[in-house]
């Protein structure tokens, strides 16, 4: 069955279980009418000042008619992520509660994926040879990173989406495994951007779905993706517990800046936009990012599916051109 997820978990198990994982995050936001689904769950009962992400889950899931099960992820990721599946069981959803322990402690993240392996019906063997196979999609995405920050040659929205859909892999591993492939092949073959201002994104993926394209008609290209690179499981280790603790996202924002600040020194970033979704406790944590991360920070805010608005695209402007 399809088994939607409200944010990266360990989806060797999923897979390994012979369910597909869907990403219920790539399904809002790359819908036809995302907007829709947020007013829809707000004439449901969702209040205006509640995160348009939750709200678009909720209407992507009574929408679909596909998933009726959802592993929601009750630590490490959205503290509205409670009231979600409590509204989703009351639809009839079936609800699986993970959490990835605050202080990545070993043996609670262990038993969390016991536990799971437990509910869907699978084992250590079968889940590691699923590792395994993963692993070596991961690693092509890894490539498409290189080349993007280090030959210059991959746009930061081309490479936005690969990371950002190792979340579930689509749903296929194969079927994105020879896509990435082929990606590779023609990326290879252009010719490399070097006059580009070099930009760190971090933050939660943007709900704004021309952010990218704007920043380099401006001349600026995103050459670092922080939570997105994340879903990549851009570490090489065999043991799968240590796989997820040392993805950063659901931790707390210091061990985050760990990675933040070695990949900023790493890719010569000139400047980093901090994107904060409306209404999201993570907002807080910019107060930490300015005084941690030592060079010019421009935070921005979205709310609803939309494009850039002309104040956030003035912004930008400025930003850019103070860089320069």
């Amino acid at each position: 069955m399809k088994i939607g997820i409200t944010t990266t978990v360990p989806m060797e198990i999923i897979f390994a279980a012979g369910h597909t994982p869907v990403d219920l995050n790539n399904v809002f936001i790359t819908g036809d009418n995302p907007g829709y689904l947020v007013e829809e769950a707000e004439l449901a009962g969702y209040p205006r000042n509640v995160c348009s992400w939750i709200k678009g889950l909720y209407s992507t899931v009574l929408k679909s008619k596909d998933i009726r099960t959802v592993i929601a992820v009750t630590q490490g990721d959205c503290s509205n992520t409670h009231a979600l599946m409590e509204t989703l069981e009351l639809a009839g959803i079936e609800i699986i509660a993970f959490a990835f322990p605050f202080d990545r402690d070993p043996d609670l993240l262990r038993l969390q994926m016991e536990k799971l392996m437990e509910h869907l019906g699978t084992d250590y063997e079968t889940v590691y040879a699923t590792k395994t196979k993963l692993d070596q999609i991961r690693q092509l995405v890894w490539q498409i990173d290189q080349l993007t920050w280090r030959e210059n040659v991959v746009h930061g929205w081309e490479n936005h989406l690969f990371q950002v859909n190792c979340s579930d892999f689509m749903g296929d591993p194969d079927t994105f495994a020879r896509e990435a492939d082929e990606f590779i092949a023609e990326a290879k073959t252009r010719e490399p951007d070097r006059k580009s201002l070099r930009i760190g994104y971090i933050g939660v993926p943007p709900i704004m779905g021309d952010l990218y394209d704007y920043l380099e008609s401006k001349g600026g290209r995103v050459v670092f993706n922080e939570t997105q690179r994340q879903f990549s499981m851009p570490y090489h280790t065999k043991d799968m517990v240590e796989q997820y603790r040392l993805y950063t996202y659901p931790y707390g924002i210091f061990f985050r800046l760990n990675d933040i600040c070695n990949e900023i020194s790493r890719r010569k970033i000139d400047g980093i936009i901090h994107y904060a979704q409306s209404f999201c406790y993570r907002q807080i944590e910019d107060l930490i990012i300015r005084q941690k991360i030592k060079m010019p920070v421009l935070t921005i805010e979205g709310d609803k599916p939309n494009q850039l608005d002309a104040r956030t695209k003035m912004r930008i402007d400025s930003f850019l051109e103070m860089l320069r």
